[in-house]
């Protein structure tokens, strides 16, 4: 990967200056660099990582995973149902993935009612899923690389057999 887009996956808020500096590059020709990768998608976006954990007065909020099993389509395979399930607001991500299902997606919603409801009414009925298998998220230690808390250092484990 260009050494611009290995620094700004890490921190996204670092300046094309600092950049500039760490790989020994023009300041001017980042910001070109940058910006040709924005022009060409591939920068899509910047993002923040929230812990809503830390967010006190923040509403219930709920994720899972679905792994969903399709009947491919001749001729386009697996697109279309693909683009039909990650068009629906509810859907953050969806991937196309190996092994015993086709795809995996990822729902969130503000309770367990309304993500279960996505899924009863919407995406299970869909012409060419087989089978879905839902796995709610219940609580997150790692996203995109940022653990979430940490253990205190020193303190030892215990172990009994």
């Amino acid at each position: 990967m260009d050494e611009i887009l290995e620094i700004l996956s890490k921190d996204a808020r670092i300046t094309p200056e600092e950049i500039a500096r760490l790989t020994k590059k023009d300041a001017n020709d980042v910001k070109k660099a940058i910006k040709s990768y924005e022009k060409d998608g591939t920068i899509v976006k910047y993002k923040a990582i929230v812990n809503q954990d830390m967010i006190k007065d923040s509403k219930e909020w709920v994720r899972a995973l679905i792994e969903v099993s399709i009947t491919p389509q001749k001729d386009v395979g697996f697109e279309n149902i693909a683009e039909r399930i990650y068009n629906f607001p509810e859907v953050s991500s969806c991937y196309l993935v190996s092994g015993t299902y086709d795809l995996l997606v990822v729902v969130e919603g503000d309770s367990l009612h309304t993500v279960s409801s996505f899924i009863s009414s919407k995406l299970a009925p869909m012409q060419n899923v087989r089978s879905t298998a839902t796995h709610f998220l219940l609580k997150k230690y790692k996203e995109d690389g940022h653990i979430f808390k940490k253990s205190p250092q020193g303190k030892r484990l215990n172990i009994s057999y």
